[in-house]
C-alpha cells in the first residue's frame, strides 16, 4: 500500500533530480553526421544547433549540401530527444511506487 505521508518528500527528490537532470542535460553535446561525414552538426542539450562542419566540396554544391545539413541537424536532435527520454524514465525509476511503478 502506498504511504501518502510520504509523497511530499518523494515529489521533493524528483524536482531536485529533474533540475539536476536538466543542468547535466545542457552541458551535453550531441553530433551526427550524415554523407558519408560530408556534413557533421552537434547541438546541446537544449537542442541548439552549436557547431556545423561542412566539407569543402560540398559548397559548389547547393542542393546536396541541403539535404545533408537537415539530415544531420534532424539526426543530431534525435539524439538529443532520445537522452532526454531515457534520462527522464531512469530518473523516475519507471513509475512511481505504489502506482503501477517499482
Amino acid at each position: 500500500m502506498f504511504d501518502f505521508s510520504q509523497m511530499g518528500d518523494m515529489f521533493k527528490d524528483i524536482e531536485k533530480n529533474a533540475e539536476s537532470f536538466k543542468e547535466e542535460l545542457a552541458n551535453k553535446k550531441f553530433t551526427a553526421s550524415s554523407g558519408a561525414g560530408m556534413v557533421n552538426a552537434s547541438i546541446n542539450g537544449n537542442g541548439e544547433l552549436v557547431d556545423l562542419n561542412i566539407d569543402d566540396s560540398l559548397l559548389e554544391d547547393k542542393a546536396s549540401l541541403e539535404i545533408l545539413l537537415i539530415s544531420a541537424i534532424n539526426e543530431a536532435q534525435k539524439l538529443c530527444e532520445e537522452n532526454k527520454k531515457s534520462g527522464l524514465m531512469s530518473m523516475m525509476g519507471g513509475g512511481i511506487p505504489g502506482f503501477g511503478g517499482k
